[in-house]
């Protein structure tokens, strides 16, 4: 039976000839996605930024204009309404009201007593209501998260490899991070929770393909005592690359199906995904790699002593 093969079995394409301008294209990136984080900011959702949720079904296709409209007079501040997957299905959201508990179920309230005369039939599927100070703490909590991935994915990598491929590592990391949240903000996809579980995942399938690309290179530092570092990266890279672009086919079909079939409420999670992958295997190509011939890696006395140290094969 024939086999599609995506990459040759063997390659040899000098990576490295491009890395300046790879090197360039992620900073002039990174500066962007820097520019639209300060400048436009996130579309947080109501995890970060607090407030009232009402996931509404209709029995017909529902009137955005119309429910705007209404909702528009009611006194309660900002209202956003939009489509949530099927058009008989919409998501409300309002800003958070002054006072405690009894406000924001007096605001549930009014939009209901609005909505219903209009919309006979109407069902409220899902009503929630985040505080600030959860919001605050959410907020908190999941900075933390990410900064706790990345200084672990540091210590794993310095302990396995030499600084310069820790160095490496994190410097991809943090480049993947940005770019991602400079998704987010260009695109003003929600930012929620369900984001900052992409992003973690994202680090870790980042920090997969780029060890993938170090192991082979450490490997190969001990097979080719005089080969440039150069010309060893690269092939380091070809060595890996059937396999990283394999790796990174079939996530992204798994991913795009979710984010075509898999309904509005995983829609933002699933692109940041096909985002993040595509990405990660960039920068592990790109960055992680060029960034050791950076760094000034050498062949130190731990890839001797690991070599003295395996059994010699008969």
């Amino acid at each position: 039976m024939m086999r599609l093969k995506l990459v040759p079995e063997t390659t040899s394409i000098p990576f490295m000839k491009f890395r300046m301008i790879a090197i360039a294209i992620s900073a002039a990136l990174i500066l962007l996605s820097a520019g639209l984080f300060f400048g436009m900011g996130l579309n947080r959702g109501i995890d970060f930024e607090g407030g009232i949720l009402i996931e509404v079904g209709t029995e017909g296709p529902a009137d955005i204009s119309a429910m705007r409209s209404t909702l528009g007079g009611l006194g309660l501040g900002e209202v956003a309404l939009q489509e949530f997957g099927a058009s008989d299905d919409v998501l409300i959201r309002i800003e958070r009201q002054e006072g405690e508990a009894e406000a924001q179920l007096a605001a549930v309230d009014a939009v209901k007593a609005a909505l219903e005369p209009e919309n006979p039939g109407i069902s409220y599927r899902r009503v929630e209501f985040v505080g600030p100070k959860v919001s605050g703490e959410l907020v908190e909590s999941a900075l933390y998260a990410v900064l706790t991935a990345v200084v672990a994915m540091l210590l794993y990598i310095w302990l396995r490899f030499e600084w310069q491929f820790s160095a490496g590592a994190v410097v991809a990391i943090v480049h993947d991070v940005i770019l991602t949240i400079g998704l987010f903000a260009i695109t003003r996809i929600e930012f929620n929770l369900a984001s900052v579980a992409a992003i973690l995942t994202i680090v870790g399938y980042s920090i997969n393909d780029t060890v993938v690309v170090y192991d082979r290179v450490r490997e190969n530092l001990r097979k080719y005592k005089q080969m440039p570092l150069s010309e060893l990266l690269s092939l380091s890279i070809n060595d890996t690359l059937s396999r990283t672009v394999m790796t990174s086919v079939t996530t992204l079909l798994a991913l795009f199906a979710l984010f075509f079939f898999g309904g509005e409420v995983i829609r933002g999670f699933s692109a940041a995904l096909i985002w993040g992958v595509l990405v990660g295997t960039y920068s592990s190509i790109f960055i992680a790699a060029p960034l050791l011939l950076m760094l000034g890696l050498q062949r130190g006395a731990r890839d001797d002593e690991e070599a003295e140290e395996e059994p010699e094969t008969v």
